[in-house]
């Protein structure tokens, strides 16, 4: 077919223009898309939207202040009830158990393993109960993006005390089953609780194997639930 023959059909002054609107049309829906991505990525980053782990450690934290606040009603086991359920929501306890225990947990028997979990869950919600025992204004500050890590993330807050002093606690969180939650806490920021921990728990498995440390745990916690004297009538130490 030559080049001669072939009609071209030119549009007419209407349809051009609607063309040319469509166009329009599109390209300011495309631009419109590109700021609302552009924005909620700055808006997360700013965390606007809520960094998922730091919005838990804020919950947890708010949690924290509500028992403080009703503390001396409560009791030592009135507050280790109000916080069991948000401790377990917040930190992986049996991750925590793990790596506690270090290299000897593949060594020791299932329900020895179990039984670990459930003491140091159980050490862990007594030790909240029993530090958090009063309220004389103390509030949490909590930035509200946390920071990547090789491991995790890092969450970094302070306990305001009343005085002006503040107490950092940095809390390393992983994603687990899609819900952020706590592995280790460092204590003043650099201090890790679980490597603490780890040369304690060394230790007793050492000496007396899974059973002692299973008893040590259950010796702390109950020590721990034993409301001090001063627990009606004093505000958090």
């Amino acid at each position: 077919m030559f080049l001669s023959q072939v009609k071209v059909r030119v549009p007419t002054m209407s349809e051009a223009t609607s063309t040319a609107r469509n166009l329009n049309r599109r390209r300011l829906l495309l631009a419109c898309a590109a700021l609302v991505g552009a924005y909620a990525t700055v808006a997360w980053a700013a965390g606007e939207t809520g960094d998922p782990a730091a919005r838990q450690i804020r919950a947890f934290c708010d949690s924290l202040v509500a028992v403080m606040k009703q503390a001396r009603e409560l009791g030592v086991r009135g507050r280790y009830e109000k916080l069991a359920t948000p401790i377990r929501e917040t930190f992986d306890l049996p991750a925590m158990t793990r790596i506690a225990v270090g290299s000897d947990w593949g060594s020791i028997a299932s329900e020895q393993q179990t039984a670990l979990i459930d003491s140091f869950t159980r050490m862990t919600i007594a030790t909240y109960a029993s530090r958090f025992d009063g309220y004389s204004g103390e509030r949490f500050d909590v930035e509200p993006v946390s920071e990547a890590r090789a491991t995790g993330r890092i969450v970094r807050t302070k306990l305001l005390q009343s005085n002006g002093e503040a107490i950092t606690l940095n809390y390393l969180m992983r994603d687990s089953g899609g819900n952020w939650k706590v592995v280790d806490v460092y204590l003043t920021g650099t201090i890790s609780e679980l490597a603490t921990r780890r040369s304690e728990f060394a230790a007793l498995l050492k000496s007396g194997g899974p059973n002692a440390l299973i008893e040590s745990l259950r010796q702390k916690t109950d020590k721990l639930m034993r409301a001090p004297a001063s627990d009606t009538e004093s505000g958090h130490r």
